[in-house]
C-alpha cells in the first residue's frame, strides 16, 4: 500500500473541485496555501461559474480535466460529493482528499451517503483520504491540501497521523507560530473510509523525510494490521501515540467526531506495548514530543541531571523524575568535588545540583556553564535539564554557551527550561531553539518530555 500513496505525497499535479473565489472559504483558502508554500506542480480549479482565482485559470467542469492529475481535493457537500468522485474516476484520476462533513459522524443520513462512497471506492479502486478532514501536508514537496489558513508551512522531520483535523489546522498554526520546528507529513485521517493509520504509517515508516511518527488515534480500522506495521517502523523509528475514548465519556465524544467505535483502553494498552508504540495521555504531549524529536537525539539510557536555583525545585523535580521512570544518578567522586569546589562550603554537592549558591559566588554564567559540564562528562547521567534563573537583575548569562555544551556532548540530550523574567524567557527560546537547543516554559515540561524519549529507546532496543 505505501507505494500506492506517493501521488499523496509527492503530487505532480492537483485538481481543487469546489474551489472559490470568495476568501475565507474553504474553496479559496486551500489554493492560497498551495500557493504560499511554493508548490511547483501544475493546480485546476474546478467551478461552473470559470473565470480565475489567484492568476490561475478555473475549468467550469470536471470533464474538462487533464487525464493525468495526481490527486483532486473535493470541497463540496457531502451530497454532493459521490457524483463529483464518480466523475474525476471517469478521467483517471485515483487520489482523492474529501474534505466535507456531514457524514457517519452526524446522522443516518450522513451514514448512507458515506456508504455510498465506499461502494464506489471498492468498484473504481479508489484511494481516499476523509471524508471529513482538514487534508494532509507534505513540506518536502511543497504542498499542502488543507484549507485552513496556514500559509507558509516549515519544513521539519517529524510527521502527524490524525483522527483529527486539529494537526492539520489549528495545531499545526501554533506549532508554525509559537514554536522552532516544522513538519515533514501530516496525515489527516477523518472517517478513514480509505486510507487508514495502518497504511499512513507504513508509508510514514518507509519516508526518508520522516525520524519519528505521532499519532492521535479515536480507533483502529484493521487492529492486527496495524500491530504488525508498528511493530516493523519501532524497529528504526520512535512511534508516540495518544489514544482517546481511555474512558466513556471520551467513548462517546470519539463517536460524535468520527463516529468512531472505541477498542477497549486495556486492550489497546497490551497491542502498543507489544507493537513499541509509546503511549501518552495528554494532547500537549504531541506537541512535546514533535518538539524533542526535531533537536534532540535519543538518550542512552534514563540517568538525568538537572542544576536548579532552588531547594524547593530539587524536592518536587525528583519526586516528578521517580513517577516518569527517571533515574537521578550518584556521580563520580572526582565530579561531585568539581561541582563543590565552584560551590560555597556551606553546600554538600550532589545530583540534583543546587546551582545558585555557585551563581552567587562566581556568577550566573559561569556556575551554569561549568556546573552543566561537570554533570554532562559524567558517564552515569544521560540528559541534562538546566532551570535557568533569569531576570535583569539577577542577570541574564548568554545561551551561546548552552549551544556550544550542547555541540560538545552531542550524544546528551539538553532541555532547558526556566525560572524568572518572561521576557527574559522568551529571549532564550528565541536564541536557543533556532539552534537546535528545545526550551519549555513550564518546569515540569522537560522531564515530560525526556521521559517520552526514554521509553522510545526502550521500545526501539527491546527483546522481539
Amino acid at each position: 500500500m505505501k507505494e500506492t500513496l506517493v501521488p499523496f505525497f509527492e503530487p505532480r499535479s492537483v485538481a481543487i473541485i469546489g474551489a472559490s473565489a470568495v476568501p475565507g472559504k474553504p474553496g479559496c483558502e486551500v489554493i492560497r496555501n498551495i500557493l504560499a508554500n511554493g508548490y511547483e506542480g501544475m493546480i485546476y480549479p474546478v467551478n461552473p461559474k470559470g473565470g480565475r482565482i489567484m492568476e490561475i485559470d478555473v475549468l467550469t467542469s470536471i470533464e474538462g480535466l487533464p487525464p493525468d492529475v495526481d490527486v483532486a481535493v473535493i470541497i463540496l457537500p457531502a451530497a454532493a460529493t459521490a457524483q463529483a468522485l464518480l466523475a474525476c474516476a471517469g478521467r483517471g484520476i485515483c487520489h482523492f482528499v474529501l474534505a466535507s462533513g456531514g457524514y457517519a459522524e452526524v446522522d443516518e443520513a450522513g451514514a448512507q451517503i458515506q456508504e455510498e462512497l465506499v461502494r464506489i471506492i471498492r468498484e473504481k479502486n479508489l484511494y481516499v483520504l476523509g471524508p471529513n478532514t482538514s487534508g494532509h501536508t507534505s513540506t518536502p514537496r511543497s504542498f499542502t491540501s488543507t484549507f485552513f489558513p496556514q500559509g507558509k508551512i516549515r519544513r521539519g522531520r517529524v510527521s502527524y497521523i490524525a483522527q483529527t483535523g486539529n494537526f492539520g489546522t489549528h495545531t499545526l498554526k501554533y506549532i508554525l507560530t509559537g514554536e522552532h520546528f516544522g513538519v515533514a507529513r501530516v496525515v489527516g485521517l477523518g472517517n478513514k473510509i480509505g486510507i487508514d493509520e495502518t497504511d499512513a504509517l507504513e508509508y510514514l515508516g518507509a519516508d526518508p523525510e520522516t525520524v519519528a511518527v505521532l499519532i492521535y488515534i479515536e480507533s483502529f480500522k484493521r487492529p492486527l494490521e496495524f500491530l504488525k506495521a508498528a511493530r516493523e517502523v519501532t524497529r528504526t523509528k520512535p512511534i508516540v501515540l495518544l489514544k482517546s475514548g481511555a474512558t466513556e465519556e471520551g467513548r462517546q465524544a470519539a463517536m460524535a467526531h468520527t463516529a468512531a467505535l472505541a477498542s477497549p483502553d486495556r486492550i489497546v494498552d497490551g497491542m502498543l506495548r507489544q507493537a513499541g508504540v509509546v503511549r501518552v495521555s495528554n494532547y500537549t504531549d504531541l506537541i512535546l514530543a514533535g518538539k524533542v524529536f526535531s533537536m534532540l537525539p535519543l538518550p542512552a539510557g534514563n540517568g538525568v541531571s538537572f542544576l536548579a536555583p532552588s531547594g524547593a525545585m530539587l524536592a518536587t523535580l525528583s519526586d516528578l523524575c521517580v513517577r516518569l521512570g527517571l533515574d537521578i544518578p550518584p556521580m563520580e567522586e572526582e565530579n561531585v568535588k568539581r561541582l563543590q569546589d565552584i560551590s560555597p562550603s556551606y553546600i554538600r554537592m550532589r545530583n540534583p545540583v543546587d546551582i545558585w549558591p555557585a551563581a552567587l559566588s562566581s556568577g550566573v554564567e559561569a556556575a551554569y556553564r561549568e556546573g552543566m559540564e561537570i554533570v554532562l562528562k559524567d558517564p552515569a547521567v544521560d540528559a541534562v535539564v538546566p532551570v535557568m534563573m533569569l531576570t535583569r537583575e539577577t542577570g541574564v548569562p548568554d545561551p551561546a554557551f548552552i549551544v556550544e555544551l550542547a555541540k560538545k556532548y552531542p550524544a546528551k540530550p539538553i532541555l532547558v527550561t526556566f525560572s524568572g523574567a518572561k521576557e527574559c524567557m522568551d529571549e532564550y527560546k528565541a536564541f536557543l531553539e533556532p539552534r537546535g537547543v528545545p526550551t519549555f516554559p513550564e518546569i515540569e515540561q522537560p522531564f515530560e518530555a525526556l521521559s517520552i524519549l526514554v521509553k522510545c529507546r526502550r521500545a526501539m532496543t527491546r527483546t522481539r
